[in-house]
C-alpha cells in the first residue's frame, strides 16, 4: 500500500515528509513528483510505510491537518490509470467534424 499526500507546500521537502510520517511508524520511501519543465513541486506526493496498520494510523491522524500553512489530504494512494486508454471512442472528433459539415 502506498499514501497519497495532496495539498503540500511547494516547499516540502522529502525529509520534511519523512519527519512528519515517522511519528506514526517506520517510513520506507517518500517519493515528491516534480514537474518536467519546471523542476518545482507539483505539491503532492506519495509515502509507504512498513505495515499497513501503520499507513492507517498516519492516515487518519494526518488527513486534514494544518502543516506548513496548508490542510492536508491523505488517503490511501489509488492505482495509477493508463493514460492512452480512451474507453473505445477514438478520441471523439469525428462528431465535432460531422456536425460542422452542416453549416
Amino acid at each position: 500500500m502506498s499514501i497519497y499526500v495532496g495539498n503540500l507546500s511547494y516547499e516540502v521537502t522529502e525529509a520534511h515528509l519523512t519527519s512528519a510520517f515517522a511519528d506514526f511508524g517506520a517510513v520506507k520511501r517518500v517519493y515528491l513528483p516534480t514537474d518536467r519543465e519546471t523542476g518545482r513541486m507539483r505539491g503532492f506526493g506519495f509515502v509507504e510505510m512498513s505495515t499497513d496498520a501503520e499507513e492507517d494510523k498516519a492516515i487518519e491522524a494526518l488527513d486534514g491537518a494544518e502543516w506548513m500553512g496548508r490542510d492536508m489530504k491523505v488517503n490511501k494512494a489509488k492505482p495509477r490509470e493508463e493514460n492512452n486508454s480512451r474507453g473505445g471512442r477514438g478520441g471523439g472528433g469525428g462528431r465535432r467534424n460531422s456536425f460542422s459539415s452542416s453549416y
